[in-house]
């Protein structure tokens, strides 16, 4: 077996799940490297990323270069003397980065590669309607998520799925997927493939203030997927018509109901506890929402303090 010295990178929580149970299965993690300290938020507090948390809680250490060709942050990075790195959820390393251990830089992508390659893999995979989606291992290379694949698992997306539960089921995925990684580099019996070379494979780009605008042209399980492809985080948002306001607002959850009709695209319809919305194909319930300035909250308590007046439209 060989001796295993790994630096780990990485910076959202889904990045945590993974460290957390390569450190549970007492693998040798020397170093982590994750995004600097930045302010956030109206008191511009110091926000640490998830990853610097757990590791600092953990007593590992931890590097936060701004720049990754620094020629004094490779050399603390070469002073750890890791022969192996893996990275989760972090950014594109350059060649002097991930060339430098003994056994490669692995990355784990949150997609069935060469599928949903880009930034957002799990949102979009629900947005999309798939039905299947899952975790991969490969070796970086030159491009972005392109390398050699180490081993994949898949997991079905049930039918009510956001991009939240999605997210949760795949660190586990993930983090198993890992450790079993590392444990064949250890063996010295990895063996990888090439990515598939095929032009009907679907992308996972950044999520935007453009490409998170619902459209409510679409038909009514396509907005259904869309929201909950975007639930909790970035969310999907509308422009609310209501009168004379015209408001910026947020929806988080919904549930769907199919008919005919001939209602306007858009339309809104209240009750004491419901808020449905004419579209293509049916009606969307939207079950929680978010207007500027407030936090979320369930549609029956907003309908309890906000008045939607009669012509009320989401565009």
């Amino acid at each position: 077996m060989r001796d295993i010295r790994i630096v780990f990178m990485g910076t959202p929580y889904f990045a945590v799940g993974i460290l957390e149970k390569l450190i549970a299965e007492g693998k040798n993690v020397v170093g982590v490297i994750t995004a600097p300290d930045k302010p956030a938020g109206r008191g511009r507090k110091i926000n640490r990323s998830a990853v610097k948390e757990y590791a600092t809680s953990q007593g590992l250490k931890v590097l936060q270069p701004t720049n990754l060709k620094n020629e004094e942050f490779l050399e603390e990075l070469a002073s750890l003397k890791a022969n192996l790195q893996i990275v989760v959820a972090f950014r594109m390393l350059p060649k002097l980065v991930w060339a430098m251990p003994q056994y490669g830089t692995f990355n784990l992508h949150a997609s069935l590669l060469p599928q949903y390659r880009g930034a957002a893999p799990i949102n979009w995979a629900v947005i999309n309607g798939e039905t299947k989606t899952g975790v991969t291992t490969f070796f970086i290379d030159e491009k972005i998520d392109t390398g050699a694949i180490i081993a994949a698992k898949e997991i079905a997306i049930e039918p009510r799925e956001t991009a939240g539960s999605l997210h949760d089921k795949l660190m586990v995925l993930g983090s198993e997927l890992v450790v079993e990684t590392v444990k064949i580099i250890e063996a010295g019996t990895v063996t990888t493939h090439e990515q598939p070379k095929t032009e009907e494979f679907k992308e996972a780009p950044k999520l935007t203030s453009e490409n998170t605008q619902i459209d409510w042209t679409a038909p009514l399980k396509v907005i259904d997927s869309f929201i909950r492809g975007l639930a909790p985080y970035p969310t999907a948002w509308t422009v609310l018509i209501n009168n004379e306001e015209e408001l910026k607002v947020k929806i988080t959850n919904c549930s769907i109901e199919e008919e005919n009709h001939n209602e306007a695209i858009g339309t809104i319809s209240t009750t004491k506890k419901e808020l449905k919305v004419a579209v293509r194909g049916g009606y969307l319930y939207i079950k929680e929402m978010q207007l500027p300035g407030k936090r979320k909250m369930q549609i029956n308590d907003l309908l309890n303090g906000y008045n939607f007046t009669l012509g009320a439209k989401f565009v």
